[in-house]
């Protein structure tokens, strides 16, 4: 079986990352949200907000190729955020994107390693803050709003994963997952613009 690479998109907050893991616990291959352990790392380097540093985005962008191209080849694997959600970062941050962002954003779209369709996880209505996550609610909202606009920009079918529990929301998605890769039915048209 070919690889085939989704992402969850969406507000902070809005329980990525508890959807995956329900995903792995019931046997899916997932990657873990990139931005949030480089943070964690700067953090415990002494650096309490890394994401005002100037090459945070490029740190962010050279894990996620990383974590990318360590995957073992072959089925489905489900990713917490891609490049393009760094581009949405840098957009919201009001950042220039950086040669190595752009080059990242180039070969993920030339090279058509995600899935043309995305899971957009909509917001719970509320933000719990972490040391990672500082941020609000409306501040989320607008956040998420611009994961939407870069999706769609770059030709991405956005797929809603609405509000509900994680067991829930993993359901919906294990649902979709289930259906796209039915034997005898057409896989996902990779992006290849």
């Amino acid at each position: 079986m070919p690889t085939r690479r989704y992402v969850l998109t969406g507000a902070p907050g809005a329980g990525k990352t508890t959807i995956l893991e329900h995903l792995r616990l019931r046997g899916r291959h997932v990657v873990p949200e990139a931005a949030t352990d480089v943070i964690a790392a700067q953090q415990a380097a002494g650096c309490d907000e890394p994401w005002r540093r100037d090459d945070f985005l490029d740190l962010v962008v050279a894990e996620q190729a990383r974590r990318q191209r360590t995957q073992p080849p072959g089925g489905i694997q489900v990713y917490d955020r891609s490049p393009l959600c760094t581009l949405a970062l840098a957009r919201y941050q009001g950042r220039p994107v950086s040669p190595a962002l752009a080059a990242e954003v180039e070969r993920i779209r030339g090279d058509g390693v995600y899935q043309r369709r995305v899971f957009l996880v909509q917001s719970l209505g509320f933000v719990t803050r972490t040391a990672a996550r500082r941020i609000s609610l409306a501040e989320s909202l607008v956040f998420a709003a611009l994961h939407e606009q870069v999706y769609s920009e770059y030709g991405h079918e956005l797929v809603v994963v609405p509000p509900g529990t994680a067991a829930e929301r993993a359901d919906l998605i294990e649902e979709h997952l289930r259906r796209w890769s039915t034997p005898g039915e057409a896989p996902d048209q990779l992006y290849l613009t």
